[in-house]
């Protein structure tokens, strides 16, 4: 008898692996049960059969569960996985921190689903420019090769301690952290 898959059960099973910290998902490769009625938008809400997931310790538990497999997002136990929808990206950081000056400085960033992460070498900074207005679009890589989109407000407060360096043969304006320099923008194009 084939069992589908259900929030519940994924839940359960999210809390019995994930004790002492991230389940080691990238380990794991169970068989596909299909796709479960979960979306993460832009905004960073989770949705389960259209409804928003107003229970924030169960959108924390489901977001150490999720993996990335090329383009597509799968929350993963030992035993099953099943593909979710992500409109952007799968995390949303709003907010963070500066640690240090100068070339020590690090910036630490924190998602609404309490993951912390520090711009460096292994979670770069990238700024995508939407094609159709031109806008920018900032993510932060949190882990296995999935991003969080940097809010507005902490794209502003990130261009406030921005700073212009060569990068590539032409100068940028961008932020350093964990000893990176991560270009936003070619500096002649700043307004």
């Amino acid at each position: 008898m084939i069992v589908k898959p259900s929030a519940e059960s994924l839940a359960k099973s999210a809390a019995a692996a994930s004790k002492g910290g991230l389940p080691p998902v990238h380990l794991w490769n169970p068989p596909f049960c299909g796709d479960l009625d979960i979306r993460i938008a832009r905004d960073g809400t989770w949705f389960y059969l259209g409804t928003p997931i107003g229970r924030k310790p169960l959108v924390r538990l489901f977001s150490t569960i999720l993996k990335k497999e090329g383009e597509d997002y799968f929350l993963v136990t030992p035993v099953e996985k099943v593909g979710i929808m992500v409109d952007d990206a799968p995390f949303l950081a709003s907010d963070f921190t500066v640690e240090g000056e100068g070339p020590d400085r690090t910036i630490v960033f924190t998602t609404t689903t309490d993951d912390r992460v520090t711009a460096d070498a292994d979670h770069p900074i990238r700024v995508r420019r939407d094609p159709d207005t031109d806008e920018p679009a900032p993510y932060v890589m949190v882990r296995g090769g999935m991003e969080a989109l940097i809010d507005r407000k902490s794209f502003y407060r990130l261009v406030e301690i921005g700073e212009t360096a060569p990068q590539d043969g032409s100068d940028w304006f961008g932020v350093r952290s964990g000893g990176v320099f991560f270009p936003i923008i070619p500096a002649d194009e700043l307004p």
